[in-house]
């Protein structure tokens, strides 16, 4: 080859080399990103929510009248039997004393009764004599009539007059009745206290016993102290017949069917509990968020699945934790939500394939807190980016950060 030509072929080859060399030394560095794989199995939906253990029947025992509540014979968290345990102790109210006022006022109300009485029985008196002349005419005009001497009409009106003196008696005897029982009412306000209360005899105080099997729960009246009738004294109930009431979303409590299963966690013990959704109350309440929102919220009633063995010292009025199953499925698609973004009015991923980033639409179902549910656009083992940053775009060159971090030969 002439000299020239090699020169020629050389300079051509050397400005390859170096041009090669300037698209290499330029060329940008691939992204960092992490990566995670389309699995595909078992995922679930849940509403998460706070509760409360309650005993499902509470029995309140109150005072049946007014009266001095003594001391209460039982503590709370004693063992009541149904039928035989006094858990509450009430003595019947006693007349309290008269002021001056007062006892002038009840002694006129006596004297005024007794004189009540006294017109009440002149008329009784009254009464009694025109009954039994109108009963004498009775007889002699029907005496006359029977000889002939006098008409069936004078017969009749003496008839009748009787029966008027009749009736006037009977009312007669029925008011000196109201007479009596308005004199003994105004008697009774001048009975004074007994200093004794009436505990001589051990008849003076009314015992309530328990009405179900169960523990106290809690004592409203400890100490002897006046109630009034209706007051609550104790509240009885099973331990072991607890459910879990828990507040929700009015827009999330109407997703869940009856029946729909839940995790209880977080009640103190190990491992989490089973319960399922008896019911959801018929009537929403507002209550304001910690943030200071007005939220509608709804009472949702789960029975507790998991027997009294597996939740030992779970009690009334405890706080726990519920997963509560919206959905569930056994073979789905999924990857993580943070893979998933918007596109317009549709859902993207971005697909690692030959080290490039490729953007890959996708149709979404189902998402819970850490992922989604893929309908259509992706295959079990398929790579995807998650927390895709500003860097990562369509076609460029990504690694995976964790290949990065690991040591050469590790």
């Amino acid at each position: 080859m002439p000299l020239k030509m090699r020169n020629i072929v050389l300079g051509v080859a050397g400005a390859g080399v170096v041009a090669a060399l300037a698209v290499v030394a330029f060329r940008p560095d691939p992204v960092p990103v992490d990566l995670a794989q389309v699995s595909r199995g078992a995922m679930q939906v849940t509403i998460d929510a706070d509760g409360e253990t309650r005993i499902r029947e509470v029995y309140e025992v109150a005072a049946p009248v007014a009266g001095m509540a003594q001391r209460a014979p039982v503590r709370v968290g004693d063992t009541v039997a149904a039928g035989e345990t006094v858990v509450a102790i009430v003595r019947p109210s006693v007349p309290g004393f008269l002021d001056t006022r007062s006892r002038i006022q009840a002694e006129a109300a006596v004297r005024e009764a007794e004189a009540s009485l006294s017109v009440y029985r002149s008329h009784v008196r009254q009464a009694e004599e025109d009954l039994a002349y109108a009963r004498s005419r009775f007889e002699r005009s029907q005496e006359l009539v029977r000889r002939g001497v006098a008409s069936e009409t004078r017969l009749e009106d003496a008839a009748q007059e009787r029966a008027i003196k009749e009736a006037a008696y009977d009312a007669a005897l029925s008011g000196l009745e109201m007479a009596e029982s308005a004199l003994d009412r105004a008697r009774a306000a001048l009975i004074e206290p007994d200093p004794a209360g009436g505990a001589d005899d051990g008849t003076c105080c009314v015992e309530l016993i328990a009405p179900v099997d169960g523990r106290v729960l809690e004592i409203d009246t400890i100490s002897e102290r006046p109630v009034a009738a209706g007051t609550r004294l104790v509240s009885v109930g099973r331990p072991d017949d607890l459910e879990i009431v828990a507040d929700l979303l009015s827009t999330d409590a109407v997703r869940l069917a009856t029946g729909a299963e839940a995790s209880v966690e977080r009640w103190g013990g190990e491992g989490a509990l089973s319960a399922r959704l008896r019911r959801v109350e018929p009537r929403a309440y507002t209550k304001v968020s910690a943030l200071g929102i007005e939220e509608q919220r709804v009472d949702a009633i789960f029975d507790l699945v998991s027997p009294p063995e597996d939740r030992p010292g779970l009690a009334h009025g405890f706080s726990v934790f519920l997963r509560i199953v919206e959905w569930r499925a056994d073979d789905v698609v999924h990857v993580p939500l943070s893979a998933v973004f918007r596109r317009g009015d549709g859902w993207v991923v971005f697909l690692a394939e030959d080290g490039r980033a490729r953007e890959m639409p996708v149709r979404i179902g189902r998402r819970n807190r850490e992922r989604v549910q893929v309908l259509d656009g992706l295959a079990e083992g398929q790579s995807v980016v998650v927390h895709p940053g500003d860097g990562v775009a369509d076609g460029v060159r990504v690694v995976d950060r964790e290949r990065l971090s690991t040591p050469a030969g590790g």
